[in-house]
């Protein structure tokens, strides 16, 4: 990212609601050039604009960060995702932790209880597949004969593996409440493999089910 840009984004940060000529000043560049940068950061998503009107004459744009702008700035999550966790592990034994994680994947599952209605096996695993990359990971689904396969490459609790592996409770509960069926986990990257891998048997016939 250009420095320009990085500027931008920090004046931003700070100056929510900043206009062209604000920037300009801000950066140090001509307004063309800040309209050129404003353009690619909202192509981006990093950036939104909202129009202004003030009084007689043409109205003006004004611009801030979105959530995946501000997300581009240093924060403390994993610090405070590790207090948590260490503070459930302190007041919990770990069955009661994994517990608690399934009991997220539950609430998390239930929020997409209408997508899944009227879906047939093959629509709910694309689905999966859907939320799961939404969630962070990188997931690839492939089908051989009645059985589909999720292939996480990704996991974004990785840093975590090794301290909570309680959490992938959290994931196994979504993706088998989601489709409706247990799953077979085959292989966890908190375990040391190189990927997460799940098993889907698909014991009923289902028709277009190879759709991609």
């Amino acid at each position: 990212m250009s420095i320009s840009r990085e500027k931008i984004l920090k004046f931003l940060l700070t100056n929510p609601g900043a206009t062209i000529n604000d920037l300009a000043e801000a950066v140090g560049i001509n307004s063309i050039s800040v309209r050129h940068h404003l353009i690619n950061l909202e192509g981006d998503g990093l950036v939104s604009s909202e129009e202004e009107r003030h009084g007689v004459g043409r109205p003006r744009f004004t611009y801030r960060l979105t959530d995946k702008g501000v997300d581009e700035f240093p924060s403390n999550y994993l610090g405070l995702t590790r207090k948590l966790l260490d503070y459930l592990r302190d007041n919990h034994d770990k069955k009661e932790v994994e517990k608690i994680f399934e009991m997220i994947g539950e609430e998390l599952a239930d929020s997409y209880k209408e997508e899944t209605k009227q879906k047939n096996l093959a629509e709910k695993v694309k689905l999966v597949r859907d939320i799961l990359s939404k969630e962070g990971f990188i997931v690839e689904v492939h089908k051989e004969n009645n059985t589909y396969t999720l292939k996480s490459l990704s996991c974004p609790y990785y840093r975590l593996r090794k301290e909570y592996p309680e959490i992938c409770a959290l994931d196994h509960t979504l993706i088998s409440k989601l489709l409706g069926q247990p799953i077979e986990v085959h292989s966890c990257i908190f375990e040391g493999d190189d990927h997460c891998i799940y098993k889907i048997q698909n014991d009923h016939k289902e028709e277009h089910d190879d759709r991609e």
